[in-house]
């Protein structure tokens, strides 16, 4: 059995996991620990809030205790408004703090794209469009091209949540490139884990999701290999970097 432990913002799509968990395979489980959501907003100095040493280390006992193999900051916003340094480093103190490998949805993000081997990505985002561009500044400055970024403008994680399956296509339609290798849509509040296959077969491109790549990371950090169809292109290629 392999544990997988995630620290988690508030609730809006935390039942991506059990979802995903059931897709993996009887001998992967899936911990979430909800990690406080003071407000719940998708401004740049809450989402710099979220992602603080003090309260991500709050959260990483339980799943200490659970049997976390890795622990992944399942939050994109909340790990890539410190840019890119900023990331690692946030990662590194969570790390020290768990005693265990540690990454973010953010870096999981830089690491899925790499795997898949694109170069250049389209982003489309539930955020404001200020937010949605320091995502796209994050990978830019990971080395990855971005052919274009697209901001719905939802306000709060909650808002985000509760869009189905006609908003999530939506947004993938609205933000597509033809130049775009893959589609990348950030932000673990959005239900995306029961739509990939759907989304990949209409752009006919790679698409990873928030949940899916945290997921993914997770399972990279504990040195797991996964086929999991269900989920999309990223758990069906063979390994391109271990890095």
């Amino acid at each position: 059995m392999t544990a997988l432990g995630f620290l988690y913002p508030g609730h809006s799509a935390a039942d991506d996991y059990p979802r995903i968990e059931q897709l993996l395979g009887s001998d992967i489980r899936v911990d979430l620990v909800h990690t406080d959501l003071s407000e719940d907003a998708q401004r740049v100095d809450a989402l710099r809030e979220l992602g603080t040493p003090e309260r991500l280390a709050a959260g990483v006992q339980e799943l200490r205790h659970a049997g976390a193999e890795a622990v992944v900051w399942a939050c994109t916003s909340g790990s890539f408004v410190p840019g890119w340094e900023g990331a690692r480093e946030q990662v590194r103190a969570l790390a020290q703090a768990a005693g265990l490998p540690a990454s973010s949805t953010s870096l999981a993000f830089v690491h899925a794209v790499r795997e898949l081997g694109v170069r250049r990505v389209a982003v489309g985002a539930a955020y404001p469009d200020d937010v949605a561009s320091l995502f796209a500044d994050f990978l830019r400055d990971a080395g990855i091209e971005v052919a274009g970024v697209h901001g719905a403008g939802t306000r709060t994680a909650a808002e985000a949540g509760a869009w189905g399956e006609r908003e999530v296509f939506a947004l993938a339609r609205a933000a597509d490139r033809p130049e775009a290798e893959a589609l990348l849509l950030p932000g673990t509040a959005l239900h995306t884990a029961a739509h990939i296959t759907a989304l990949e077969k209409e752009l006919g491109k790679p698409v990873l999701t928030a949940n899916q790549v945290t997921v993914w990371e997770a399972l990279r950090l504990a040195d797991r290999r996964v086929n999991a169809p269900e989920l999309g292109a990223l758990f069906t290629r063979e390994p391109l970097v271990q890095a």
